[in-house]
């Protein structure tokens, strides 16, 4: 949706204008709010369904969970956790967007730090960090903001991320944590985030990047002392990739772990050699360190 469209809603769009914006069918929008709330629409005098901006970003949202895999019930609970605005940590989302939207890196990581003090590195992480970037990659696939703003955001948490990893006490354990994209995948900003938290926990980790190839994790692996593998696919159409990569370094004594939205179903679990981690960075830490610490 660009700014044009954002100024044409108006009091609201008739539900085909919303279709065509979004790429989602009419009774398919029906049906997700018929079905699960998503999104609360206000109705026309005449009864018709008119979509505001805000409902506008909660069906993209939506289609976008659907889109990595999500049944439509578990998208629509991510939905409304994500804009739950009455989460205490939806103020400091709030401020993040507002230093990206000034284009200013030093107040994003400002707002970062402060969630910190507040709330704890995993929860800051959790439900300040990734729901911050995802509001601002969904900004910009909407055409609300430029594709800049994006890179200036994502560079200043990544930049935040290193400078966090790097103050994180020395490791306690021998050993390194492999983090790696599948062959396909691009998004490493939860990696990043996972090494964070486990760099904290004592463990070290070498994060191998995006659309990391079999070959080279089969590599790293004879190379390094690995203390664990995690491998990361987001979209449903990149999964088999990282699967035959799981499969290639599966069996080597390696706790092996595999996380992202290529594999939120349970469907797309099945038979993947490793130990699923879940949605939440600070649960995916507790699983590694369990297996890689030694007992208390």
């Amino acid at each position: 949706m660009s700014a044009d469209d954002d100024a044409r809603v108006g009091d609201g769009l008739p539900i085909q204008e919303a279709s065509r914006l979004l790429g989602v069918p009419a009774p398919t929008l029906r049906s997700w709010e018929r079905r699960h709330g998503i999104p609360t629409t206000p109705r026309s005098p005449g009864g018709h369904r008119r979509y505001s901006t805000a409902a506008l970003e909660e069906v993209r949202l939506m289609r976008d969970e659907v889109a990595r895999g999500l049944k439509a019930s578990a998208a629509a609970r991510a939905v409304r956790a994500l804009l739950d605005r009455d989460d205490p940590a939806q103020v400091w989302v709030g401020r993040m967007l507002a230093a990206s939207a000034a284009l200013d890196p030093t107040a994003v990581r400002a707002v970062l730090d402060e969630a910190v003090a507040e709330l704890g590195l995993p929860a800051a992480l959790d439900s300040v960090l990734m729901p911050g970037m995802r509001r601002v990659g969904n900004l910009w696939e909407s055409g609300r903001c430029d594709v800049g703003q994006e890179h200036l955001t994502t560079e200043a948490v990544r930049g935040w991320l290193a400078r966090i990893t790097t103050l994180a006490p020395a490791p306690t354990v021998p050993g390194t944590a492999l983090l790696a994209c599948g062959p396909r995948d691009l998004h490493t900003l939860g990696l990043e985030a996972l090494a964070a938290l486990l760099a904290h926990r004592g463990i070290g980790c070498r994060v191998l990047g995006a659309r990391t190839p079999q070959r080279t994790l089969v590599t790293a692996l004879a190379a390094t002392e690995a203390a664990a593998v995690v491998v990361v696919s987001h979209l449903p159409t990149h999964r088999r990739q990282a699967v035959e990569s799981l499969a290639a370094v599966a069996g080597k004594g390696v706790p092996l772990f595999y996380a992202g939205n290529g594999f939120a179903s349970l469907d797309s679990r099945a038979g993947v050699p490793g130990t699923w981690l879940g949605e939440s960075l600070a649960e995916a830490a507790d699983q590694v360190a369990a297996a890689v610490l030694p007992p208390a």
